[in-house]
């Protein structure tokens, strides 16, 4: 079980991680794929089965189809954003009690969106959201012990 430092993150090998289980299954939705791309690949590194949608019907498919342990989601998305995939989300069961974060990098967020997205039990982050951000957030989601999961 070896493990190696890749840009100052520690890469687990591939047997490592498979030996452990996932910690959960995260359902990514942006679209912007270079944060679908950073976001996943953080947090498998992390042992998280992660699952991404670049728009926000195919993120309401895919929690149809397979309900994630936790959605991340962007806020600003072309048709239908983060807030609209929340109250949607908040309308169904199961779904009415996945943990959601929603994250933006609109630091000029009206006060009653911010207030709303709080009030339908979404986490609110601000992008850009480094490793351990992202880290901290899923482990916040999922109430996580950080000692469970895959450390190297």
């Amino acid at each position: 079980m070896s493990s190696h430092l890749l840009y100052g993150i520690k890469i687990r090998s591939v047997s490592e991680a498979a030996a452990r289980p996932a910690p959960g299954t995260i359902l990514v939705i942006d679209d912007d794929e270079g944060v679908l791309l950073t976001f996943s690949r953080m947090l498998r590194l992390e042992g998280y089965d992660v699952r991404t949608a670049a728009t926000a019907r195919k993120g309401l498919e895919d929690v149809s189809t397979s309900p994630p342990d936790a959605i991340i989601l962007d806020l600003r998305m072309p048709l239908v954003d983060g807030l609209g995939v929340l109250r949607c989300l908040r309308t169904r069961d199961p779904e009415r009690q996945t943990p959601v974060a929603i994250v933006t990098g609109d630091y000029f967020l009206d006060e009653a969106v911010s207030a709303e997205i709080r009030q339908l039990g979404a986490h609110l982050r601000f992008k850009p959201l480094w490793v351990e951000d992202l880290v901290r957030l899923a482990h916040t989601l999922l109430r996580v012990n950080p000692e469970q999961t895959v450390q190297g």
